[in-house]
């Protein structure tokens, strides 16, 4: 792994969020309780609040305790606080990308996450198309980190197709992904990934 680090807030203030969903190798040695091996972790979100000028991670406890030395997981969370070495890589999910609807939906209201991003691709846009008789698509709009909303006039009709585009251009269709029945808080899986998919 590189021992070279990235300028993670400046490259998330610099695209405005498009590299989350992104994944990044990392690994502690400062703490007695860190093992050195690297673990592989998925970025969902960005401070904007952040009061330090320094580039940082808020890890889950389960990534937290993934650095760890075998049965001290729990002495390492009680740190608070590593230095990490980190690097970007390529996500290594292998699969279709996966639609999680966030918790605040409704049908005036939408907004979703799009799951496994391979790659070191990042996402531009994201365009959704209600079912028929519309057979325009709509941009949604980037509203934090990996989350894009729709605000809508009248209620969405579903079935909801997605169709997400890369910064390098590919874009892909997930037909009717959403179903008539969409609940918040649910992941509904495509039958689609992106070329550079593993």
């Amino acid at each position: 792994m590189k021992e070279e680090k990235y300028r993670r807030r400046t490259e998330k203030k610099k695209d405005e969020g498009r590299g989350c969903v992104a994944c990044y190798q990392m690994k502690c040695r400062e703490n007695v309780e860190c093992s050195g091996n690297p673990i592989t972790v998925v970025t969902t979100d960005e401070c904007k609040t952040c009061s330090s000028d320094k580039d940082h991670f808020d890890l889950s406890g389960t990534a937290f305790g993934a650095l760890a030395k075998p049965g001290k997981a729990d002495n390492l969370r009680q740190a608070g606080r590593l230095q990490v070495k980190y690097t970007r890589v390529a996500c290594q999910f292998g699969t279709n990308i996966a639609l999680k609807v966030d918790s605040g939906s409704n049908p005036y209201y939408f907004s979703l996450v799009i799951e496994y991003e391979n790659d070191n691709s990042n996402l531009a846009a994201v365009h959704l198309k209600q079912a028929q008789p519309s057979d325009s698509w709509v941009s949604m709009k980037r509203d934090r980190g990996a989350v894009w909303i729709l605000n809508s006039s009248s209620p969405l009709r579903a079935p909801l197709s997605v169709k997400p585009a890369e910064a390098s251009g590919e874009t892909i269709v997930a037909e009717n992904v959403i179903p008539v029945d969409w609940k918040p808080r649910n992941t509904y899986h495509s039958l689609v990934k992106f070329k550079n998919s593993v």
